[in-house]
């Protein structure tokens, strides 16, 4: 260690301390940040914002680096220009510029602000950099956005986020858009529907994001508060964090929060839930799909090739033009594959890049074909509306998924080649050694194959035999064991139900029978109405159900697909389901469950609901949930039931006005109007369960008790009289252990999830946190009265349906209406047609 003398110690701290004072305070002209040294950086006063440069990626090389504003960790949430080389410099000339210069000394970057008496500059703690005069700010860091906005920062109309082709804009009247190339708008929100946007006169919309996560727009003509557009999913969530919207390079538009000093993101919301849909995620000719990982680029076919190998998302090009071989062009077949078209190429002619036309699949697949040049591909709906869309040559990107119900044809030289394998989606070349792998993996599964028939075939011989009954039921157990669907013969699910004889219950689908099978499990057999799907598609959403597992969701054991005969075969149910436990009827007092055992349903079943919505591979939106679709077992656990049936109706049942049928209390108001169903349709039934089970009162009931209001409404203005103990069930005034602050928990959360406008219901994952205590919960707004529904002059009759597994009782209520019933991604009303492919996709995911 060297020592020093005092007095060189005593200067050389009071020069850090200067300089220190420098860099928090007013930068003057002459100043430069450099590049080569990242510790460098002009700071905000307490140091949660700093100005300099930071790497851009660890890995690039040569390296390069960002001038950049950057968050308490090394976020960075606005950038000057381009990245320059590690000769890059940052002056702040004496002409009041603001100038980023590569390492050539060439300009990348100029704030424009020369000769305007810029004397100083600073960074201030939301995060603005400010190059002013004496009297004036000249030029802030917020009113020249590039890719992100932070709270306090005010974004108006005119202004604009960019990143690569996409932008980000506050329109004129209050909507906020997502636009690929400044020409086609792909994403577009509207102000909430008690604001009306459609017919509201704004002055200067505004649009700023609160530091507690919600994004909301301003106006003079709006109330003080502004119109909320957005709910986080940290909504105000305690800790020292930075919550920022950002658009990113693939074209979604996200809300980020970053606790100060981690240096790590989470995403909290996404404009476009599924990233497929985006416009030109792949480039041009590249068709988006997912893996297990998320989206990934490929080409339409072998026919095609990447145009930059190293990076799929800049898109796909013929190998063989189409102009270079006249007279040998054919379509390719896309199964599946939906060629997305927005506005304004969905409408007719007028130069559009597409035209719309109402015909077969054949048809459209012809008619683009022998249009030599003016319909480079075509897309089909096949949702029962027929439309075909002939896109002109130009710009074209693609979605593919087992789910979309639509095909595409793209115009190729024959001959037309199979599709790429997955090592050649991969970039990488396949040799003799891959070939070889693949026939051993073939041989393998032959023999394997084989083994399997014989058994099936000993199995089939011998499993009605007393000699062998006892092995063939042991086998049967370890079939059932296995969690794989078992397929059943129809002839042995009549054995087992006696001829379908005692009938558990009546629901949307059919009805249910208590079963025994051979190897004396006791099982609910549902017998399935109005299924008219072919055996294929019936065995993949049977695949897709069975691969569904949680706790608190019935399991299905097997299926039966013989013939006409549908059936579905579940766990059995000791005790039924919630409803008979929490009303009280034909003046009868249901079975009293206790607090402990409801404050457990309660949160079981949102738990299911968040497994559904979010963590399951093929995510599922319910659609009726029930205390009736909510069975318990013998331990009183919640398990929720009729997940994932909707998608087996068919498609002819979807056009009829008169094949909507709900229940009764539980549908939430976007049903009925012209708004997507989504997740949210979800959490709004649930929390019309959540009040019932802390009231034991039907939420549409009216009586004396509730001053001839219906129970949802009355319990709101009890709540905000103060006078919780009166909306609890008053079987339990009696009983000790009833934990206030759940009760309290449990009404509050229930009053956010009904709202009538759904960015305000939080998510299940974040009910499940609030119902826990985890997560703080504010006062849930008053609540919209919500009219009974109706459309078009035909009263929508809402049924009270019961799909119940497990328990024999007689069913109460009115009789159901002669169709399906009301489920989801199954029906639109004539308000929306729309809602028919919206509803479908929201099977496969949840939003918010």
């Amino acid at each position: 260690m060297i020592n020093r003398p005092p007095k060189f110690l005593f200067l050389h701290l009071l020069l850090a301390f200067l300089l220190a004072a420098m860099a928090i305070g007013d930068v003057t002209p002459g100043s430069t940040l450099y590049a080569s040294d990242t510790d460098q950086a002009w700071l905000s006063p307490t140091q949660t914002f700093s100005f300099g440069f930071i790497p851009l990626s660890p890995q690039s090389s040569p390296p390069s680096f960002l001038a950049a504003i950057y968050y308490s960790g090394g976020i960075p949430i606005w950038t000057a220009g381009a990245p320059v080389d590690s000769a890059g410099s940052l002056q702040f000339l004496s002409t009041g510029t603001l100038r980023l210069l590569n390492g050539s000394s060439s300009i990348v970057w100029d704030s424009n602000t020369g000769n305007l008496g810029v004397s100083s500059a600073s960074l201030d703690d939301f995060g603005n950099l400010v190059l002013k005069n004496d009297t004036a700010t000249v030029w802030s860091s917020f009113d020249n956005p590039v890719d992100t906005i932070v709270p306090s920062q005010n974004f108006t109309v005119g202004k604009v986020l960019r990143s690569g082709l996409y932008t980000f804009s506050l329109l004129s009247y209050g909507n906020i858009t997502l636009t690929w190339n400044n020409s086609i708008t792909y994403w577009n929100k509207g102000l909430n529907s008690s604001f009306n946007s459609e017919n509201s006169s704004l002055n200067s919309p505004s649009l700023e994001l609160q530091s507690i996560g919600t994004l909301s727009v301003f106006d003079e003509t709006l109330p003080s508060v502004g119109a909320i557009m957005v709910y986080s999913d940290d909504y105000a969530e305690a800790g020292d964090m930075l919550r920022f919207l950002k658009l990113d390079n693939d074209g979604n538009l996200r809300i980020y929060s970053s606790q100060r000093g981690s240096g790590t993101l989470t995403d909290r919301w996404a404009a476009v839930e599924d990233q497929c849909r985006v416009y030109g995620y792949c480039g041009d000719m590249g068709i988006c799909s997912y893996n297990d990982t998320g989206p990934i680029c490929r080409c339409p076919s072998q026919n095609f090739e990447f145009i930059d190998p190293k990076d799929s998302r800049k898109g796909c090009k013929r190998k063989v033009e189409t102009e270079d071989c006249p007279g040998n062009v054919t379509m390719l077949d896309l199964e599946h594959t939906l060629l997305l078209t927005y506005p304004p190429q969905s409408v007719f002619g007028g130069g559009s890049e597409s035209e719309v036309f109402f015909i077969a699949v054949s048809a459209c697949r012809l008619n683009c074909l022998s249009n030599a040049g003016g319909c480079e591909a075509s897309t089909v709906l096949s949702d029962g509306t027929g439309q075909c869309y002939l896109k002109k040559p130009g710009y074209i990107t693609g979605y593919s998924s087992p789910a979309l119900p639509s095909t595409s044809h793209i115009k190729v030289c024959s001959p037309v080649l199979p599709n790429p394998l997955p090592s050649q989606l991969s970039g990488k070349s396949s040799g003799w050694r891959v070939h070889g792998w693949t026939l051993i993996v073939q041989g393998v599964a032959i023999v394997f194959g084989l083994i399997s028939l014989e058994a099936g075939l000993w199995l089939w011989c011998f499993r009605n035999s007393p000699r062998f009954g006892g092995l063939s039921a042991q086998y049967a157990l370890l079939e059932y064991a296995s969690g794989a669907p078992v397929q059943f013969w129809y002839k042995d699910l009549q054995r087992a139900t006696k001829g379908f004889k005692e009938k558990l219950g009546t629901g949307g689908f059919g009805s249910v029978y208590k079963g025994v099978l051979a190897n004396g499990m006791v099982v609910a057999v549902k017998q399935l109405e109005g299924i008219e799907q072919g055996e294929k598609q019936f065995r993949m959403e049977v695949a897709t159900i069975s691969s569904t597992h949680h706790l608190n969701l019935v399991r299905l054991i097997g299926f039966c697909s013989e013939g006409r005969h549908r059936l579905l075969v579940y766990e059995f149910m000791k005790n039924g389901s919630l409803d008979q436990f929490l009303f009280i009827t034909n003046n009868q007092t249901g079975k009293l469950l206790n607090w402990e055992q409801r404050f457990s349903i309660a949160l079981g079943t949102a738990k299911a609901i968040t497994y559904l919505h979010e963590e399951c591979h093929d995510c599922i939106v319910h659609c009726d949930i029930k205390p009736e679709n909510i069975l318990l077992d013998e331990n009183y656990t919640a398990k929720v039931s009729d997940f994932g049936l909707a998608k087996l109706i068919h498609a002819k049942e979807h056009r009829s006005l008169a094949s909507i049928r709900g229940t009764r209390g539980y549908l939430a108001p976007e049903w009925l109007s012209n708004l997507p169903i989504t997740s949210k349709s979800d959490i709004y039934s649930y929390g019309m369960v959540l009040l019932e089970i802390v009231g034991g009162f039907r939420n549409f009931e009216m009586s004396a008790e509730t001053n001839m209001k219906k129970f949802s409404v009355w319990a709101y203005e009890e709540f905000e009289k103060g006078n919780v103990w009166g909306i609890v069930d008053r079987r339990l005034a009696g009983h000790q252990g009833v934990d206030m602050e759940q009760v309290m928990r449990a009404i509050q959360v229930s009053f956010w999830c009904i709202q009538e406008q759904p960015s305000l219901r939080p998510r299940m994952e974040k009910v499940v946190r609030m119902l826990e205590g985890i997560v703080e919960i504010d006062k849930p707004p008053s609540l919209l009265a919500v009219p009974e529904q109706s459309i078009s002059g035909f009263n929508t009759y809402l049924s009270s349906d019961v799909s119940n597994f497990s328990h024999s009782h007689t069913l109460s209520g009115p009789a159901p209406t002669s169709s399906s019933s009301f489920q989801a991604a199954s029906l639109s009303t004539p308000a929306s047609e729309g809602n028919l492919e919206r509803a479908s996709s929201a099977l496969l995911r949840s939003e918010d």
